[in-house]
């Protein structure tokens, strides 16, 4: 064997030493429905209310052909998911997502979904599949997008943005919203109005 392939096999042990050193807790943390998909890692930005930009002006045509506006919830608390059909990381929130839609509906919160991916097959497939009870606005010319990014980045699909009820940004959680820290922040932001 020559000198160069014992380098090379030298280096692969390393590496795979190395891999083999993440927990299998810090493996199963990142990757989204046991498919191999890194997503963001959840990171959460909550904003104090002096701190907070806004208020999001964001409207759009939902997916079954119906104007939708943001401005016209303000005084109830919104959550806004930016997601796309074929998102792991997307499928694997959308029950969470679903669940605080539906036990959150009676105390003021409003979701709305942000596709600026799919066509209106595919992503009515997914509404269809997850039981998404709330519009979600069909943004592939990125208008939507754009209106968002003028107050807070929207650096990865998912992002999930939390208004307060003047329509100002509270939080946003970048990836994968898990569903204790969603509704906690969303009671935090709820009790603010209290």
């Amino acid at each position: 064997m020559s000198a160069r392939v014992r380098s090379l096999a030298a280096a692969l042990v390393v590496v795979a030493l190395l891999g083999a050193c993440s927990t299998s807790d810090e493996k199963a943390s990142n990757d989204v429905s046991g498919q191999g998909y890194v997503s963001g890692d959840g990171g959460t930005a909550i904003f104090a209310a002096d701190d907070r930009k806004g208020p999001v002006e964001l409207t759009g045509t939902d997916y079954a052909g119906k104007e939708q506006d943001v401005t016209a919830w303000q005084g109830d608390v919104v959550v806004v998911n930016t997601w796309y059909a074929n998102c792991p990381p997307c499928r694997a929130e959308a029950p969470d997502l679903v669940a605080l839609a539906n036990d959150y509906e009676s105390k003021g919160v409003h979701v709305i979904g942000v596709n600026g991916t799919d066509s209106k097959g595919p992503a009515l497939a997914f509404q269809k599949a997850f039981d998404v009870p709330y519009p979600s606005i069909h943004d592939t010319d990125g208008t939507a997008i754009a209106s968002l990014q003028g107050v807070i980045p929207i650096n990865a699909v998912p992002t999930t943005v939390v208004l307060d009820r003047d329509g100002d940004v509270a939080a946003r959680i970048l990836g994968t919203a898990r569903a204790s820290t969603l509704s906690g922040i969303v009671d935090d932001v709820l009790a603010e109005g209290s």
